[in-house]
């Protein structure tokens, strides 16, 4: 089974999750924190298409459990370039759970790369999930 843990800062150049997380970092930059997760949705998408990041937004990604597509799903806030989801929070701190969901939406999907955001601390708190056949990892 894939595993997904936290990416090693020198893992390979990822100039997509890097780009993401230069627009997150400048959405905090402008709005600081104390919004609600809404804000920083809209003010992402803002400035995802200022700089040509692909993305759709509040995304349903089914859910596949050995080979069948269940009747559930969950709703990611982005898919950029149709292969990293990202999630946004904005509380107090992240925690387990957080990256639990984030790792959970991994195993379940296609997808082998993720972003956590959590714009509610004075600076941009962000994780940066892989999901690996051979090397599990994810940075910080």
């Amino acid at each position: 089974m894939p595993q997904v843990s936290e990416a090693i800062e020198r893992e390979e150049n990822d100039s997509e999750t890097y780009g993401i997380i230069g627009a997150a970092i400048e959405v905090h930059n402008q709005l600081g924190s104390g919004f609600l997760e809404a804000v920083y949705q809209e003010a992402l998408a803002f400035e995802f298409s200022q700089r040509g990041i692909a993305f759709l937004r509040e995304v349903e990604v089914p859910v596949v459990y050995k080979g069948r597509t269940l009747a559930c799903s969950y709703k990611a806030n982005f898919i950029c370039y149709e292969r990293v989801i990202v999630e946004l929070k904005a509380i107090s701190e992240l925690t387990a759970r957080e990256h639990a969901q984030v790792i959970n939406y991994l195993r379940a999907t296609s997808y082998s790369r993720a972003l956590l955001f959590n714009f509610a601390s004075s600076r941009l708190q962000y994780k940066r999930f892989i999901l690996s056949e051979s090397y599990p990892h994810s940075s910080a």
